[in-house]
């Protein structure tokens, strides 16, 4: 291997190609590269010499079908290892010589009769069912195997067909099945790589930009949020933060900008002002210099008195300049600091907003602003899928009554057991945010109302089995909820105040209820 770095060995390459008069193909420059850099030249995959003899290899038989695909599979990813394998397999089912009096492209009549012998009967229903699974999974398996993609039509117009045969179809099925896998692990590989791709972008944003470290919160959030198994829910929610991501920055670099036109602005003034003020000095002096000539000449004050006056105004001029000059810079140096100061907040508020991270600093639950969003991103997936999604408003019983009575450090680690109990009786979709004080609500996503008012009514049990301590003293904390479900075209607010009612009608029914709004 040459020690030459890689772009010497490609600059070299260039010249080689111009200096022995070959195309520039991508064949010429790979053969040559190599040549240049060590590298053992390997020959080329004959790919279409491959692919004409697997079309040319007879499917009569499952087995024949299965390992002519696992072939195709082999060439597509240009593995040797996998060529081989695939005919040594397929050698395995060569058809016997009765099988050439049949015709081509059918299977053997033994095979067949095995098939349809065994072959349970199926209805057209069944078929259809088969078909829009089908169907349903073609999204999610891509559409860059034009293979697969003929394969797949043909199989659908026959599960349509009312007279397809049962035998011909399972055949097809068995086929399909080996091809599906193949798409469905190319799929799998596709989201893996495309995952790392995602990832490697949020290690090396940061990169992109002056002041690092306001990013590297957001940067935390969007990889914890990106980590597998993703779903639509964490897709939205990455989107999300990216989208928040590129406006901040976008927002720093045109502040920043504009600071520095500001800055360039104010300097190019100075100059121009203290060009003025050389001017004026050097007219000055020349005017002294003047007056001192006329002085010397004078013979009388009579003579002497028009000078000295000339000198007083000129005096006085220069003066007045002097003052307005230090009054223009008195007012740049202050337009300087106050653009300091506003980039010094804008930094402040970004590393805040980065810190922040939309989470109650007391309990880990949500704030309002990560309310909001989640909000947005569930109503975003009801709106997608049709699924209900409840809200649940809860609210501590007599917590001013332990406040004043404990104190209001109790008061706060009472709202942490209760933020504690409540997510470890949440599941993995749920969504905790604190609402206000002792006030809490919880987004129950795929829930119906009935489902929604268990839900809570579980959480209320599961309290009574933990005692809040306060010191060693055991203490039942209690709440009084109402649970909403989200109605065709109304705000997540709007549903979030009927669950609010709902709540305050608990609190009047005797506290520790859950009502339904």
């Amino acid at each position: 291997m040459s020690e030459k770095k890689p772009f010497e060995v490609a600059r070299e390459t260039l010249k080689q190609l111009t200096t022995r008069k070959l195309a520039p193909t991508p064949l010429n420059y790979q053969n040559i590269y190599n040549e240049i850099a060590g590298i053992p030249q390997v020959p080329q995959f004959p790919m279409d010499t491959l692919r004409d003899i697997a079309k040319a290899l007879p499917t009569k038989t499952p087995g024949q079908q299965k390992h002519r695909g696992l072939l195709e599979y082999a060439i597509d990813r240009m593995n040797w290892e996998g060529v081989k394998t695939a005919l040594v397999a397929y050698g395995g089912f060569v058809p016997a010589s009765t099988s050439d009096a049949q015709p081509s492209g059918s299977a053997p009549l033994s095979a067949v009769s095995d098939v349809a012998a065994s072959a349970p009967a199926l209805t057209a229903k069944f078929m259809g069912q088969i078909g829009r699974l089908i169907e349903y999974a073609l999204p999610a398996l891509g559409t860059d195997d034009e293979r697969f993609r003929e394969q797949t039509t043909g199989l659908l117009k026959a599960l349509k067909d009312p007279a397809s045969d049962v035998a011909t179809l399972k055949l097809m099925l068995v086929n399909y099945s080996h091809r599906l896998s193949f798409a469905a692990k190319d799929q799998a590989e596709i989201k893996t790589v495309l995952l790392k791709l995602l990832h490697l972008v949020f290690e090396n944003i940061g990169e992109l930009s002056l002041e690092e470290q306001w990013l590297k919160g957001q940067m935390d959030a969007l990889m914890t949020a990106s980590a597998p198994p993703l779903s639509l829910r964490r897709l939205d929610d990455v989107e999300r933060r990216l989208k928040d991501v590129i406006f901040k920055q976008k927002e720093a670099k045109e502040r920043t900008v504009a600071a520095q036109n500001e800055m360039r602005e104010m300097l190019a003034s100075f100059i121009d002002r203290l060009s003025e003020m050389t001017q004026s000095t050097g007219t000055f002096q020349t005017k002294l210099e003047e007056s001192a000539r006329l002085i010397e000449q004078a013979k009388s004050m009579k003579d002497i008195a028009p000078v000295l006056k000339d000198i007083v105004g000129a005096t006085r001029h220069m003066a007045s300049d002097s003052q307005t000059a230090r009054d223009e810079l008195s007012a740049m140096r202050e337009r300087a600091s106050r653009t300091e100061e506003e980039l010094t907040k804008l930094h402040q508020e970004l590393d805040r907003v980065s810190s922040e991270a939309r989470h109650d600093p007391l309990t880990g639950a949500l704030n309002r602003k990560g309310l909001d969003e989640a909000i947005d991103r569930e109503l975003s997936t009801v709106r997608r899928k049709e699924t209900p999604l409840c809200m649940a408003l809860l609210d501590i019983d007599n917590f001013k009554k332990l406040n004043d009575a404990m104190g209001h450090a109790t008061g706060d680690s009472a709202l942490n057991h209760l933020a504690t109990v409540a997510r470890e009786s949440m599941r993995p979709q749920d969504t905790l945010a604190r609402f206000g004080g002792e006030e809490f609500v919880i987004l129950l996503p795929d829930t119906p109302l009935d489902r929604g008012i268990e839900a809570m009514t579980r959480l209320q049990r599961e309290l009574t089995k933990r005692f809040f301590l306060a010191g060693n003293e055991k203490i039942l904390i209690t709440f009084s909820a109402g649970v909403a479900q989200l109605a065709e075209g109304e705000s997540g607010m709007d549903a979030i105040r009927r669950a609010d009612q709902a709540m305050y009608v608990a609190k009047r029914a005797g506290k520790n209820r859950v009502l339904g709004a």
